[in-house]
């Protein structure tokens, strides 16, 4: 590899035999990076390493190393120092487990180098280090120092060359119990059947195939910056709502979009029937589930709505008749209280003629007595 720069230079121990070999990086970063700025003037801002002490900048040559002590106190720590410790992977990375690959907490990997044959003499015990590897279907445990301590690496094959993954140790890794949920949560079979059908309609990817939208997004505005445009403002991105949802129904949704995205026929894992939308739902409050009224089954209600017609139908029934027959019987009393008022007018005036005959018979009496 004469075009890629190596970062350390040493032999793999594989057992008495040892393997020359350079170490390079196996990745690289293609992040956008930013300067710092004056934003008066645009004038670019730097870092000077200026001395406490004398209150001045000093050059690189005149920097050494020192660790901190808990009080503050500053203890050197020299190259020489460092050079004088007993580590014998200073210049080696040295082998000392073959393992199976699910043995290795995937949590512990780290930076991934490759390792290159270092000359020719170097090529034929490296080819058999891989091809044992391959066989045997291992990795190897190996021990290394890289930049002042010593480290723990994975050895493994990728295509025809021989990786090695920086691992932490086992101490570095933090336990999972403050992370874990502290409510117990039941899943039904339901749920994780969807979950199943869900994932198995997303399926695998060319993992090639992906690729850092962002950064292609941050590359055209800096260019079209850079070229005295104005950049377009990019559609803003919709973001879910903070609203429960109801977990079956955002499941259906979701393996209903990814068929769709593929062109697949819906309702084959939901079970339902294509063209059917399951929609996402927020779940109600507990004061609204106490206050609002039940819903029924569809057949329930046009049952209970038939009969409610009914009743409505024959209470207005009942109370036309009512009204009927009450105005009718308000007629006949009405008609029998007229004639009795025409009878009762009638005898009084038969009364009052016969009064007034028998008056006017007395005083002819008194006449004929008094001329007599």
């Amino acid at each position: 590899m004469p075009h890629v720069r190596s970062i350390w230079n040493g032999a793999i121990s594989f057992g008495l035999v040892s393997i020359p070999i350079k170490l390079v990086n196996a990745t690289e970063s293609h992040s956008v990076s930013f300067r710092q700025i004056h934003l008066d003037d645009g004038g670019r801002i730097r870092y000077r390493k200026v001395c406490e002490v004398e209150d001045r900048e000093v050059t690189t040559g005149e920097i050494g190393k020192a660790y901190e002590d808990a009080d503050g106190t500053l203890i050197p720590v020299t190259d020489e120092d460092l050079a004088s410790l007993p580590i014998p992977t200073a210049r080696t990375i040295e082998i000392v487990a073959f393992v199976p690959a699910e043995r290795i907490d995937p949590l512990q990997m780290d930076t991934a180098y490759y390792l290159a044959a270092s000359g020719v003499p170097a090529t034929k015990p490296y080819v058999l280090l891989r091809e044992a590897l391959k066989r045997s279907r291992k990795v190897a445990v190996a021990k290394f120092a890289l930049r002042g301590r010593e480290r723990l690496g994975m050895l493994r094959v990728v295509d025809d060359v021989i990786a090695m993954h920086g691992l932490l140790w086992p101490d570095e890794i933090r336990s999972t119990q403050e992370v874990a949920p502290d409510a117990s949560v039941t899943v039904r079979d339901k749920e994780l059947d969807l979950a199943d059908a869900l994932m198995d309609t997303l399926g695998e990817v060319d993992l090639s195939e992906l690729h850092d939208d962002y950064r292609e997004a941050l590359e055209e505005l800096i260019a079209a910056k850079a070229s005295g445009e104005i950049p377009a403002a990019p559609p803003a991105a919709e973001r879910p709502g903070g609203k429960v949802l109801d977990l079956m129904a955002a499941l259906e949704k979701s393996v209903r979009a990814a068929k769709e995205s593929r062109g697949e026929e819906i309702g084959e894992a939901t079970g339902t029937e294509p063209g059917e939308r399951a929609e996402v739902t927020p779940l109600p409050s507990r004061r609204s589930a106490r206050t609002a009224p039940k819903e029924v089954g569809g057949k329930k209600s046009t049952s209970t709505a038939k009969k409610t017609a009914a009743k409505k139908t024959a209470a207005k029934s009942t109370a036309k008749s009512t009204a009927k027959s009450t105005d009718h019987a308000v007629g006949k009393a009405g008609a029998a209280t007229k004639s009795t008022a025409k009878k009762t007018a009638a005898k009084k005036t038969s009364a009052k003629k016969a009064t007034a005959k028998k008056t006017a018979a007395k005083k002819a009496t008194a006449r004929g007595r008094a001329s007599a």
